[in-house]
């Protein structure tokens, strides 16, 4: 499905369906929707963006009714080709002021939270390893492998995770793949399709993404001070539980004992399975690493989910999943037909670094590394924003979010950034609706930026927001 994620302001004055047609609007008249691209169906669009019906029924009216798109019947809508000269002369303020911001001011600062510091990776012990890998075995990487990975690769994952995060397995119940996207979804098949999800609000949304593509139920629960509300659970009808109980993403709270504990409780009253993931657990800087909750699961209830995204580099594309036994079980009767999607190389290039102690090395440099760009970073924004702003989740992981003590949306706050050529986040993304109460805030990643980056992003964005002037 098309991925649309418009901001919707509910409190703006404007109606939601005329904020959506007119961000379709944008997407198309920018060239971000080609012509004849189809768009969603209103019944998935409405449950992605967590409005009704009628409200996308009426956008797509009113797309239609402008000549935008246009409705084929059985089949659905699909985008019109809009004349050049026309395009040229599109001049929407909204898209006016869009196009001054990003031709006045490329993006010089990005604090994407996505990003790391790619210049420790440790280029030449990995192009060491894997010229040893291809010389060392040549044909034997032509083949497909293990539709699991390759087993010495689990081997060590299953040795790491049980000295590091507490995590009880054997390498046969660890799946790898190529990203956590993509072994949510086959983990929905394992489980099936017809069980519901409960994921917290706010929360990862390309899962959510994942699984309603798949047409499996989703439903956002709620996340206090202590993570996902438990009560809200107990009163839903979810068999699944979606968690990021060591680092939540993206507030970054941290869920204590007690409620994990009730999680478990969780499961064992309703014969349910809990995803944890565990995307960033290496990253904890007061205190000791918190164990994982699969730990302390005697059930096998738990499904638990890791990244190498994070602690290596993102384009490496290795993840895994760590099966309880009863899900294992069918994996091995039913799933094994799905070939691995990793590269067997990179996978035994891993094996070799992990092995040979290059991967605790590389994991102590990189969190006393984060450490101090984090301490950089709290001391820059006390330093220029002061009392104007509120750190939230700054304890662990590579990202903080910002709450702003301002009568601007958050969609401004953003805008305004991007005319001094920094880039900031909406957390309204993460969220069901789209939406939340309160002052405006923004996800702030500063991973893959240097001292200088940061502290200087900070400044403009003291002068983009105009805090501290009269």
């Amino acid at each position: 499905m098309l991925e649309l994620t418009p901001i919707l302001q509910k409190d703006s004055g404007k109606p939601l369906y005329m904020q959506l047609a007119d961000f379709i609007k944008q997407e198309i008249m920018n060239k971000h929707i080609s012509p004849n691209e189809k768009l969603p169906s209103k019944r998935k669009l409405a449950e992605h963006l967590q409005i009704s019906l009628n409200t996308v029924q009426s956008a797509y009216d009113q797309l239609c009714a402008e000549g935008y798109v246009e409705s084929i019947p059985r089949k659905g809508l699909f985008v019109l080709t809009i004349d050049e000269e026309f395009r040229n002369r599109f001049d929407t303020e909204e898209n006016k002021e869009k196009q001054k911001v990003e031709q006045a001011k490329p993006v010089k600062i990005d604090f994407n939270s996505g990003n790391v510091d790619s210049s420790y990776f440790p280029y030449t012990t990995w192009r060491k390893l894997s010229m040893q890998s291809i010389y060392e075995d040549q044909n034997f990487w032509f083949s497909n492998g293990d539709p699991q990975g390759e087993f010495n690769l689990r081997e060590q994952i299953a040795k790491h995770l049980y000295a590091t995060r507490g995590v009880n397995c054997h390498p046969d119940h660890i799946i790898l793949g190529a990203g956590t996207q993509m072994l949510i979804g086959l983990i929905g098949l394992l489980i099936g399709r017809d069980k519901t999800y409960a994921l917290e609000n706010p929360g990862y949304h390309r899962i959510r993404v994942v699984l309603q593509d798949m047409g499996i139920k989703v439903l956002p629960i709620s996340v206090e001070e202590n993570g996902m509300n438990v009560s809200q659970l107990n009163e839903s009808k979810a068999n699944i539980a979606y968690v990021t109980p060591s680092h939540q993403f993206p507030y970054g709270m941290i869920m204590p004992i007690t409620r994990r504990l009730e999680l478990l409780k969780w499961a064992e009253k309703n014969g349910g399975y809990i995803i944890e993931d565990d995307y960033d657990g290496e990253y904890r800087y007061k205190g000791k690493p918190i164990p994982a909750l699969q730990g302390l699961d005697k059930n096998n209830r738990i499904i638990y989910l890791g990244t190498f995204s994070k602690s290596l580099i993102p384009s490496l594309r290795i993840s895994f999943a760590v099966l309880p036994k009863s899900l294992y079980s069918i994996y091995r009767k039913d799933f094994t037909v799905y070939k691995q999607t990793v590269s067997r190389m990179h996978q035994d290039t891993l094996y070799r670094f992990i092995k040979e102690g290059h991967w605790n090395s590389h994991l102590n440099k990189m969190r006393t590394l984060y450490r101090k760009k984090r301490q950089v970073l709290l001391q820059t924004i006390q330093h220029h924003l002061g009392g104007f702003v509120k750190v939230i989740g700054e304890n662990a992981g590579l990202h903080i979010v910002l709450e702003v003590h301002t009568e601007w949306t958050e969609t401004q706050l953003i805008e305004k950034a991007l005319t001094c050529g920094v880039k900031v986040y909406p957390l309204s993304m993460y969220y069901f609706e789209k939406s939340y109460t309160g002052n405006p805030k923004v996800i702030l990643g500063y991973g893959g930026l240097t001292d200088t980056e940061m502290e200087e992003g900070i400044g403009l964005l003291r002068s983009a927001w105009e805090i501290g002037s009269d």
